[in-house]
């Protein structure tokens, strides 16, 4: 049998992983009909079918999930070992892929990018925003952000920002067409807007403790977001309550764009963490970007 080549094999690897020739062929750098060819070379030299394709998808088959399972920890290993020696260099350098909420990267990272990045300007940090609780490692991301009491303890956590509330607020054309809650109980007569973190998950019932009594209340409103972006917009216009951090609606409530309500039934909640699976050496570019985000009070 004619053994397949090193390329062929980190080709397959690039499809089985995108599941897509097009998305796989701009990761090599090479076009989809090169891709194709070679995918036909190796399923012809091997015997086997690898790929099963169809008009919108493909997918690995059998032999092709058996192949990907034995090779793809190899290839990752040669490179991690070749991006290991590629920071052996003067300069840290390299991608950091991070997955974070739009408000984290408000309040926590923001006002630290342009430093860093012209600190270590041979650095690319990739931020990709879901409330999903992506799994950074099945998903390759180097790190993730999330409350400290919310990773897991087979992780490590570098705390990046203060203990934080969420505040209950509106716009003053919101209040004068309705009368402010006097208790968290109240916000079932109010328009509220939503927050679902995941689309196949609840959407979030707003949390709040008073004289040491936590409990959660669930409030209706016709708008539902995935980003508390949005939602902090929707107050902006008025078209109902919203509940977001703190430091986020700041500004607005400096300069009257908004008002807060509920003020003493808000609790404090764990400030947010940098979290990242144990590694026995982190590259200079990784420790270089915990020790800038560290969270020193």
């Amino acid at each position: 049998m004619a053994y397949p080549k090193v390329n062929d094999l980190q080709a397959f690897l690039a499809v089985a992983r995108e599941q897509s020739f097009t998305k796989a062929a701009a990761r090599l750098g090479i076009s989809p009909s090169a891709l194709s060819h070679s995918m036909r070379g190796l399923e012809e030299r091997l015997g086997l079918r690898l790929l099963a394709r169809t008009t919108r998808n493909v997918a690995p088959t059998e032999a092709g999930e058996r192949l990907m399972r034995s090779i793809a920890p190899l290839f990752d290993q040669i490179a991690a070992e070749v991006d290991a020696v590629g920071e052996l260099r003067d300069k840290p350098s390299g991608t950091i892929r991070i997955t974070c909420t739009d408000d984290q990267i408000e309040l926590c990272l923001r006002p630290k990018l342009a430093g860093f990045l012209a600190e270590y300007p041979d650095i690319t940090l990739e931020f990709y925003v879901d409330y999903g609780f992506t799994n950074v490692v099945e998903e390759r991301f180097d790190a993730g952000i999330r409350m400290g009491e919310s990773i897991s303890k087979d992780m490590i956590a570098a705390r990046i920002g203060p203990d934080w509330r969420l505040f209950v607020v509106g716009s003053p054309s919101y209040f004068e067409r309705h009368p402010a809650p006097a208790t968290p109980h109240e916000l079932t007569r109010h328009a509220c807007v939503n927050i679902r973190h995941r689309p196949s998950g609840s959407i979030y019932a707003w949390e709040f403790e008073k004289d040491g009594q936590a409990f959660s209340v669930k409030v209706e409103g016709q708008l539902v977001f995935n980003s508390i972006i949005h939602v902090l917009n929707a107050a902006l216009d008025g078209i109902g309550l919203a509940y977001v951090p703190e430091q986020l609606v700041a500004p607005y409530l400096a300069d009257g764009r908004l008002k807060q309500v509920l003020t003493e039934w808000c609790p404090y909640f764990q400030g947010y963490h940098l979290y990242y699976p144990n590694r026995r050496q982190a590259s200079p570019a990784f420790s270089a970007l915990v020790d800038a985000l560290r969270y020193r009070g």
